[in-house]
């Protein structure tokens, strides 16, 4: 709808991240129970994060293509898209700790009951995946984004102090799936999307 509508401004009061195989299609269907919606034999809810909640980041480098004839460029060439969910979990667990160290699993120590393992790789490795983000705005309005394929690019430091939970910061970058497919994926059920 053109024009100032209130309705149609967005809040994200309360949301999740989920993370899943590489290639997994965002779920399209709204149930009463949004927990069902995803399944959870393929997507891993990431648990708590930070009240800082998601940074979304998009960014498109343009080369100008320069002439002799004028001072401006002529036009733009697109060289680069970056498309980025930058967010800390708060959660340490088999799902979250090898998220954040770049793949590899939890194992546990077979003589040593309720005593579990992590090795940290030699160097880095590919590990690819799917990530989603949910959040609503109210009970009418949820909004669904899926990168299909990327793997983390960046962690934060984890601090170690008396005062604050330690966190697992992370930057997840969106890799392409081919040529015809998306990069990404908004799922919204919103009332203020309509077609003419």
């Amino acid at each position: 709808m053109a024009g100032n509508n209130s309705s149609e401004i967005r809040i994200a009061g309360t949301g999740r991240i989920l993370v899943a195989p590489a290639g997994t299609p965002a779920p399209t269907e709204f149930s009463a129970d949004p927990a069902a919606d995803w399944d959870s034999k393929v997507w891993r809810d990431l648990g708590y994060t930070s009240t800082d909640g998601v940074t979304f980041s998009k960014k498109d480098k343009l080369d100008p293509v320069e002439t002799w004839q004028a001072v401006s460029p002529a036009r733009f060439v697109y060289s680069d898209r970056d498309l980025t969910l930058k967010f800390a979990m708060l959660q340490f667990n088999e799902d979250t700790l090898p998220f954040f160290m770049g793949g590899d699993i939890v194992s546990p120590v077979t003589e040593n009951p309720g005593v579990f393992t992590y090795d940290v790789p030699d160097g880095p490795q590919f590990d690819e995946r799917a990530l989603g983000l949910e959040f609503h705005d109210g009970a009418d309005v949820t909004y669904r984004f899926v990168i299909p394929r990327g793997q983390v690019t960046a962690s934060d430091d984890i601090k170690l102090v008396r005062k604050s939970a330690a966190t697992l910061g992370v930057t997840f970058t969106a890799l392409s799936s081919g040529e015809t497919q998306p990069l990404a994926t908004f799922v919204m059920k919103d009332p203020s999307f309509a077609t003419a």
